[in-house]
């Protein structure tokens, strides 16, 4: 019986940058007014955790990391009504508040009550319901879920089908959704379009399958790593190359490849801007739309040729695939329910919570 008492429980926490999770035991408070305290039960590694390790994303530390999972509500605080304990959840790292002006339109879905931009990494009122070693830890964008306990707004969390299997499903929590909504919400890809997905990690592959699910007619893949081109194939995309086989640029051989016209769409789905240039400029110098879906560094700026933008391109970021979280998580657990897509694909390993630092060299070595 833990209601309305602090849990003790193991969780990896990143105490500094450039060094291995340490997995400690921490104390997760109970969940205040409007807060729900969830039991996690499968978290996907995802490579923004990992530009936090390396210093790229900027956070406070000491910090428990994770954004990508499945859970069941422990209890619940006062005022919460939008779920019960019991309820299969998935932490939502862009919250939907329902009444700011990115929830209120019809355009938008990055909630103003977000913890990406302006990073505070604590409960929406300043303080922080993890501690280790007699210090606070910090919370990481509305979710953290390296940990077999957190607390997270009532914003930031739905309730989903029972019966979902919570190591698949936890994807919907960010890598799949990100990548299937950049195609089908974000670009809109169209019926017998062409494609180029920059980075074919699970995001990017996810990417492939939103614009294979939309009817485009070739989806090229781009990789440095080739051992991801079989994968991707299987998954839709026509073509795969690997800008390392090729002396000029990749945009110049993706112009080739396209009679010198360009693809309709491009995706970056690395977070590198070297390359979120190099997809600009590999899309139709008028009607072409690139997408960039990879999270940059905190502090890098691009520069790039005007003139690409002014002959009429469009370039657009997505954030969680552009899903308003509450209203299309649900849906997209039903849609896996009901067979419309396959997120088995997109497991490559599954290992105990203990193992995390293994799985993170797993993903730095593209074995991912």
């Amino acid at each position: 019986h833990t209601l309305g008492k602090v849990i003790k429980c193991k969780a990896a926490i990143s105490w500094e940058p450039k060094k291995p999770f340490s997995i400690e035991e921490v104390e997760v408070a109970p969940p205040r007014a409007h807060e729900v305290r969830i039991k996690i039960l499968a978290t996907g590694i995802c490579r923004s955790d990992d530009h936090v390790m390396s210093g790229a994303l900027t956070v406070p530390f000491p910090i428990i990391l994770g954004h990508e999972a499945a859970g069941i509500v422990e209890s619940v605080g006062e005022g919460v009504t939008c779920v019960k304990p019991g309820d299969k959840v998935i932490p939502l790292f862009v919250p939907q508040c329902g009444e700011c002006s990115s929830c209120v339109s019809s355009k938008g879905n990055l909630c103003t009550t977000n913890d990406i931009g302006a990073v505070r990494s604590l409960m929406k009122d300043g303080t922080t319901r993890f501690t280790c070693k007699g210090k606070q830890i910090h919370q990481f964008i509305s979710t953290s879920t390296f940990t077999e306990y957190t607390v997270v707004h009532e914003t930031a969390v739905v309730k989903i089908d029972a019966g979902a299997p919570p190591e698949k499903v936890c994807l919907i929590g960010c890598g799949f959704s990100t990548g299937y909504g950049a195609a089908v919400n974000t670009a809109k890809v169209e019926r017998g379009s062409t494609c180029a997905v920059f980075g074919l990690g699970g995001v990017g592959l996810s990417v492939v399958m939103g614009c294979k699910a939309a009817g485009a007619s070739r989806i090229i893949g781009i990789d440095i790593n080739k051992d991801k081109f079989a994968k991707a194939k299987e998954l839709g995309a026509t073509e795969c190359i690997n800008p390392q086989d090729f002396t000029k640029p990749i945009e110049d051989v993706l112009k080739e490849l396209t009679g010198g016209n360009g693809v309709d769409y491009s995706f970056e789905v690395i977070g590198r801007t070297d390359t979120m240039t190099a997809a600009l400029a590999s899309c139709h110098m008028n009607y072409g739309m690139s997408v960039i879906v990879g999270v940059p560094p905190s502090a890098s700026k691009i520069t790039y040729p005007a003139m690409l933008l002014f002959t009429g391109r469009t370039w657009k970021g997505s954030i969680f695939g552009g899903w308003k979280s509450k209203d299309s998580v649900p849906k997209l657990v039903a849609d896996y329910m009901g067979k419309k897509f396959n997120l088995d694909a997109l497991i490559t390993h599954t290992l105990p919570f203990d193992k995390i630092n293994e799985g993170f060299e797993l993903l730095r070595e593209g074995k991912r």
